[in-house]
């Protein structure tokens, strides 16, 4: 197989302020190869000219869900393949983290700016096996282990 010169990038994220917050610092990776998942197909319509899937919504009072969504993130992670996985959350963006990671690609997580106190459930669940925990107020990064605060990212 042919290593790629420049990583591809999976951007996952639920509709709203999770796919928001992701998309507020999409600079970082504007010159690279990358592909976005989300939620909803109009939301999905809303990207120029990008390669983007939507896998629909998910959260664990819907079980049957879960495992529908999950099996369209094992289709695309399997189409796709790629280097990193970089998410704010939700469910469908830390199904994208499990199954990128098991894999081989790097995980990045960055948790919601609107969680102060505590994190995300997802973020929770990335949490052990992300390479890259970024939290968005200095407080959550002293009480969790692995997780980093470098500035408000979003």
């Amino acid at each position: 197989m042919k290593k790629r010169v420049s990583p591809k990038i999976c951007l996952a994220a639920s509709a709203g302020g999770h796919l928001t917050q992701l998309r507020k610092i999409t600079q970082a990776w504007s010159e690279r190869s990358t592909f976005w998942v989300t939620t909803g197909d109009m939301v999905a319509r809303s990207f120029d000219n990008r390669k983007v899937y939507a896998v629909g919504e998910c959260n664990r009072k819907h079980p049957f869900r879960l495992l529908e969504v999950l099996a369209r993130c094992v289709i695309i992670i399997l189409r796709e393949r790629p280097d990193i996985v970089i998410s704010t959350g939700a469910a469908p963006g830390c199904l994208m983290c499990l199954l990128g990671k098991l894999l081989g690609a790097k995980v990045i997580w960055v948790d919601s700016i609107t969680n102060v106190e505590r994190l995300s459930l997802s973020g929770r669940l990335v949490r052990p096996f992300a390479d890259l925990f970024l939290v968005q107020w200095p407080e959550l990064a002293k009480r969790y282990p692995n997780a980093e605060y470098i500035g408000a990212v979003i």
